[in-house]
């Protein structure tokens, strides 16, 4: 500690430097932490909800986008620990404008009077679910959507058809919660579908949500569905909710090599900084090595002198990028839904502990070379040194 007062001294010497590399390192581990984030609430930490764990996806196994025969849910209830099945169908559509993400969310079709038994989670009033039962024109939207649209029991809400051959016109009959994770999605009524698709061959099940009566039972179930259906003309792919959720990462390729990739990259980058920084620092005071040689001080002292400089700026751009990635990880939970861990995405202590420890390797290993270097420079040489 007694050398401390000196690695201040010459950390802030060359204070235009010193502050560029410490935004440099910022902006870098600010980067690199948001990636982290994700890779760890993605891969690591995500977990289901505790309701998630009994209820499970059923879809057709080639793609989503193949349907599946509505007498398919006759069978699937039949199947030993099932204790509800609920038909469900992706509308799309277009609500507003297209190019504002923040008008992107889910819109289901969905059975009204089974919604709430399969979602035990959602909290709604007995009157506004009642509502949402009796009225085939009716849907429920979540309290965050509701919120942001400023959506309100009894307005009207219209939504353009892409994928089906109509528009939705629909009137809000309830707003829910949840006690464990609010999806920020429109239900509306199936009756809906029914009523506009009577007698087509485009009424059919986009998925099946199956709520089961233990999570104990839940891969029984799903070999069971999916076995039901081996050799039918749609054959089935059965998962929990949470691994369905997760499936949608796929369609942006290998999203682990792709975030681990990006924080490769930029861990070089800031190492690249750094030791640019500190080549220069000690290149400047090559003469005062030279002196403090003279003064007694060891070879270890001064590459412990040069380590201690670097190690610091390393950790105040580390810090400060830290509570950089963290209301960054704020403003992505405000955006859209895209799967449940962005709304739960902070930076966690396993990623903050992990942070601190880059920014310290990065500081002592990009000075590793320009300490020896200048610890091994010979005294006469060193205070004849004029550069």
């Amino acid at each position: 500690m007694k050398y401390l007062p000196l690695v201040w001294k010459n950390a802030w010497r060359n204070r235009r430097r010193t502050l560029l590399t410490i935004s440099s390192l910022a902006v870098s581990l600010c980067l690199l932490g948001v990636m982290m984030a994700l890779y760890y609430a993605l891969f690591i930490g995500g977990q289901p909800t505790k309701s998630q764990t009994r209820r499970v996806v059923v879809r057709h196994k080639v793609s989503l986008t193949f349907p599946m025969p509505l007498h398919y849910r006759e069978k699937i209830a039949q199947v030993p620990g099932v204790e509800e099945v609920m038909v469900m169908q992706w509308f799309g559509g277009v609500y507003k404008d297209s190019r504002d993400q923040r008008n992107f969310f889910a819109r289901m079709a969905a059975e009204a009077d089974k919604l709430f038994r399969i979602y035990q989670d959602y909290r709604i009033s007995d009157a506004e679910k009642e509502a949402f039962i009796r009225d085939p024109a009716g849907c429920v939207v979540n309290r965050v959507l509701a919120e942001r649209h400023g959506f309100r029991v009894g307005d009207r809400i219209l939504i353009k058809g892409d994928i089906f051959p109509f528009d939705l016109d629909l009137t809000v009959r309830g707003i829910y919660s949840s006690d464990e994770l609010d999806d920020e999605t429109l239900w509306f009524n199936w009756k809906y579908l029914e009523n506009m698709l009577r007698n087509s061959p485009r009424l059919a099940a986009g998925t099946f949500l199956v709520l089961v009566r233990s999570e104990e039972e839940v891969p029984a179930v799903c070999r069971a569905i999916d076995a039901m259906f081996a050799n039918s003309e749609a054959p089935t792919k059965s998962e929990g909710e949470f691994t369905f959720g997760m499936s949608f990462l796929s369609f942006l390729g290998n999203v682990k090599v792709i975030l681990m990739s990006i924080c490769f990259a930029v861990t070089f980058t800031v190492l690249l900084i750094t030791a640019n920084t500190m080549a220069m620092s000690v290149r400047e005071r090559v003469r005062e090595v030279g002196i403090l040689r003279t003064l007694g001080f060891q070879k270890t002292a001064v590459v412990g002198l040069i380590l201690g400089e670097s190690a610091l700026i390393a950790i105040a751009g580390g810090a400060i990028g830290v509570l950089l990635a963290q209301g960054l990880c704020f403003v992505i939970r405000q955006g859209p839904l895209i799967v449940q861990q962005t709304k739960t995405l902070a930076i966690e202590p396993p990623v903050l502990a992990a942070l601190m420890v880059v920014s310290l390797l990065v500081g002592v290993l990009s000075s590793v070379a320009p300490a020896v270097s200048a610890a091994r420079q010979n005294i006469v040489d060193a205070l004849r040194f004029t550069d």
